[in-house]
């Protein structure tokens, strides 16, 4: 591609042809603001905020930078007194219409409009006030709170739900002023076939999309003598906490989270990854099954509630694909009612906590079949950002904690336990077993790199004992969705599939830390992220589900084996076909 010569704020730079001032800024080192821009998908061009001085010849002109491209010799101004004018009163009318609640809101220090004003230099914010629409307020979905109060029209959420994940079951109704995001027929969240995956909360600039918050719940627990609380957390939460906290993207925070579960009161402090490398002995035994005895293939993961919602009402014929296997979270929960209930003497009826990345864990903990042993498996799912704030109201000094262990026995696991919280890991840590076990020998490497990266689809073919084993990955739904149209139109054929409901996998699920425009659209905050995993893996002294030590006791002296009768039991689940609404 050919590049051109600019001038950005009198500086000259070359980029390539047909980049958007918006881009050819942030090579030059130029911040411009935005608030409805989103890199992975068409600009949006709906805030006006990104507003800049662009001469072509014709004079300056006021151009929107996220959408207008450079063209040979543009002279470009990006802090003029006009452009700094027009930004703060168009950020001004927004305001003039938003609810402006910000110390009970809880993006409050953490919202693109309320850093705006500071930047922008907004002393008035009631300067345009008048009349304003008033919105009641969305309840209705398991997972989140939908207050169009504080929406200022962005249309990001639109974006992630239609094109990101292709569920597409809100958009911008009525005109005009009187234009508000909502699902068709005014329907609430709930009564859509919204799959609960959250990407709308993760781009959302202001407190309009929230996750329900069942932190008061969690702490009245933990505060009554007569429970016994335990929490489990899933491996990508290790990698997005810090950020909550000021560390930088990317940092592995395992051993304070660790310390910090502790001083919030939990009686003990218990690893997902365990019942990942769980999830991987009974998966893994059902895929060989399937494919040794003409079961249904390709098998298609089940980690993922959000996709499996999606699954179950947009692929309603594929959900004998599934893997009947519940997901980690539940299996966890399956087995602390039980094996640990029993081995500890406790009332069954105590509470499992969950703190994870997704905020459809919220919705999986009330689906039917989810109460292996005559209670719920998961008593309540918090999100990464939840136990965020339960700290800083706790006033435990993150930063300055010693890093701690995992409780034993449900806190030991493997590397492969841990990879599941990026895109691909499932897969992997699958292979490290099922090889082992079909060729009945060691794995020279571990590594499986063809199934890792943000791709978001990626195939590979292993020859294993004999058989070329065809195997696909995907994350973010609309991404899922092109590979199984492939399948059913018999144009792609696979053994095995892994399939996340958000782009990257659970290091970017819906209840995971936000992050600022500039990372979101110019870095790669999904890879650094997943590094946290990779380097957790590499490190560990056992990689392989099959070779962890507590989930071996726990068949042989519970569960008997992987598939067995009371396996199926405690750790596997039903589906049902879902209509479209």
């Amino acid at each position: 591609m050919e590049n051109v010569t600019i001038k950005i704020n009198g500086v000259e730079t070359s980029v390539p042809a047909g980049t958007t001032i918006l881009e050819a800024a942030h090579m030059a080192n130029i911040e411009i603001p935005t608030l409805c821009f989103m890199k992975e998908i068409n600009a949006i061009g709906a805030c006006r905020i990104c507003m800049v001085e662009a001469n072509e010849g014709r004079g300056n002109r006021l151009v929107a930078a996220c959408v207008y491209p450079v063209s040979p010799n543009m002279q470009i101004f990006t802090n003029t007194p006009r452009v700094l004018e027009a930004r703060k009163r168009t950020l001004e009318l927004m305001l003039s219409t938003h609810e402006r609640n910000c110390l009970s809101c809880v993006r409050s220090g953490n919202c693109e409009l309320q850093q705006l004003a500071k930047d922008l230099g907004v002393e008035d914010a009631g300067i345009y006030d008048g009349v304003k629409n008033h919105y009641e307020i969305d309840g209705t979905a398991a997972h989140m709170i939908r207050d169009n109060n504080k929406c200022i029209l962005c249309r990001r959420c639109v974006a992630a739900c239609g094109i990101t994940q292709s569920v597409g079951v809100i958009g911008a109704n009525e005109r005009g002023f009187k234009t508000f995001i909502g699902s068709a027929f005014d329907m609430g969240l709930g009564e859509t076939s919204c799959v609960s995956c959250g990407q709308c909360i993760a781009v959302c600039p202001t407190g309009a999309l929230a996750e329900k918050d069942s932190t008061s719940e969690v702490l009245a627990a933990i505060a009554d003598p007569s429970k016994h609380v335990i929490v489990q957390t899933a491996p990508a939460v290790r990698a997005g906490l810090g950020e909550c906290f000021g560390y930088p993207i990317g940092t592995d925070v395992e051993g304070k989270m660790v310390a910090a579960l502790r001083r919030l009161g939990f009686d003990k402090v218990f690893d997902t990854d365990f019942a990942a490398d769980l999830t991987i002995m009974e998966e893994g035994t059902e895929f060989i099954d399937r494919l040794q005895n003409g079961g249904k293939l390709p098998l298609i993961t089940s980690c993922s509630p959000g996709w499996i919602k999606f699954c179950e009402h947009y692929y309603p014929d594929m959900t004998e694909n599934l893997s009947s296997c519940k997901s980690p979270q539940q299996m966890f929960g399956a087995v602390a009612k039980s094996y640990y209930a029993e081995k500890m003497g406790i009332d069954p009826k105590d509470m499992v906590v969950s703190v994870m990345p997704c905020t459809a864990k919220k919705f999986e903990i009330g689906r039917d079949d989810q109460a292996a042993n005559g209670v719920p498996d998961v008593d309540i799912a918090l999100t990464t950002r939840e136990l965020g704030r339960m700290i800083q109201r706790a006033g435990i000094n993150f930063q300055a904690l010693l890093d701690e262990e995992f409780d034993m026995p449900l806190g030991l696991s493997t590397g492969a336990g841990v990879i599941f919280g990026a895109t691909g890991g499932v897969m992997e840590a699958a292979l490290r077993t099922v090889v082992e076990v079909l060729e009945k020998k060691e794995l020279p490497s571990l590594d499986f790199q063809e199934v890792r990266g943000m791709e978001g689809i990626k195939e590979a073919t292993y020859n294993v004992a004999g058989t070329d084993v065809k195997l696909a990955v995907a994350s973010g739904l609309a991404n899922a969705r092109m590979l199984l149209d492939k399948v059913n139109s018999g144009e792609a054929d696979y053994h095995f599939i892994e399939i996340m409901g958000c782009p990257g996998g659970c290091i970017n699920g819906g209840g995971q830390p936000h992050v600022s425009p500039t990372e979101r659209n110019f870095g790669d905050y999904r890879a650094k992220r997943a590094s946290v995993l990779y380097s957790n893996d590499a490190a560990k002294a056992v990689r392989k589900s099959h070779e962890n030590a507590g989930v071996k006791e726990l068949y042989d002296t519970y569960l008997e084996k992987p598939g067995s009768h009371k396996a199926h039991q405690l750790l596997h689940t039903t589906y049902v076909k879902r209509s479209i609404n």
